[in-house]
């Protein structure tokens, strides 16, 4: 909880200023072991370059892109929730929506080209 009121502290900043939202993100990021530090890393890269419209931020202590104010997508470290992958998931705001049911979260142990197409291209539906 302690986390979370000092993120809302840093978003209200962050609003203000979005490179400050950037070198929280980029902070929380270098704290990271690797390999997810380097995941994370090409994921900040892929989401800056694909919806330049998103506003990094944390949220939860885990890396985050925001439009209006409100979390898109987010990077869930899996040796901070001790799961045997991390995440990329999408909130409720993103445009993913495909019939009466659609992915939500994706699971990643790497990245190749075939997953960074796939990246790319989620984000970019996710914010249209």
């Amino acid at each position: 909880m302690k986390e979370r009121a000092k993120e809302l502290k840093a978003e209200e900043r962050a609003n203000k200023n979005n490179a400050e939202g950037e070198s929280d993100v980029l902070a929380k990021i270098a704290e990271m072991p690797e390999p997810e530090r380097a995941l994370a890393e090409r994921l900040h890269e892929i989401i800056k370059a694909s919806a330049p419209v998103l506003s990094p931020k944390t949220w939860y202590g885990m890396p985050a892109y925001a439009k209006d104010g409100k979390i898109v997508c987010f990077f869930q470290s899996a040796q901070k929730f001790n799961t045997r992958y991390a995440t990329l998931g999408f909130s409720d705001t993103a445009n993913l929506d495909e019939g009466a049911m659609w992915p939500t979260a994706f699971a990643l142990k790497e990245l190749t080209a075939t997953e960074e197409a796939r990246i790319i291209s989620l984000v970019k539906k996710a914010v249209r």
